[in-house]
């Protein structure tokens, strides 16, 4: 087999004096910030991440809640404290999740159907689930 390249075939690798040869590592590392995907991970970690979605309260639980909150527009001047677990939709896909809040009640403003903590904490009245007065609690002990 005689070709082009016989002469030069058997050779040593050459080696540069000037620039010594870079390590498999630290050839990999050249390319490991490359992304062909740009955000693709933040859109997959986004996908999986699981919301919760607002189930409808029964009349029971309806009613329940309502004498509750009767109780709450009674003791309002006193600032009582509460516990409230309340729906909290999700800003960027359907569905969000459950929220527990405690603190003192602020005030109730009916027209924009809002409970007020005094921590500044604003929480949607159609968004309540449950409300718990703490002072309600101690006085049934």
């Amino acid at each position: 087999m005689s070709g082009n390249f016989d002469d030069i075939l058997h050779l040593p690798h050459y080696e540069p004096k000037r620039h010594p040869r870079m390590s498999r590592y630290a050839r990999a590392a050249q390319f490991a910030p490359f992304a062909a995907l740009t955000g693709y991970d933040a859109a997959i970690s986004e996908t999986a991440r699981l919301t919760d979605v607002f189930e409808e309260r029964d009349d029971e639980t309806v009613a329940i809640l309502n004498r509750r909150m009767s109780r709450l527009f009674e003791l309002v001047a006193q600032h009582p404290m509460v516990t409230v677990v309340y729906f909290q939709p999700d800003a960027r896909k359907a569905g969000g999740s459950y929220q527990t809040r405690t603190g003192a009640v602020r005030k109730i403003m009916e027209f924009e159907r809002l409970l007020e903590l005094t921590d500044g904490m604003q929480i949607p009245l159609d968004a309540i689930i449950d409300i718990n007065i703490e002072q309600e609690k101690n006085s049934k002990n």
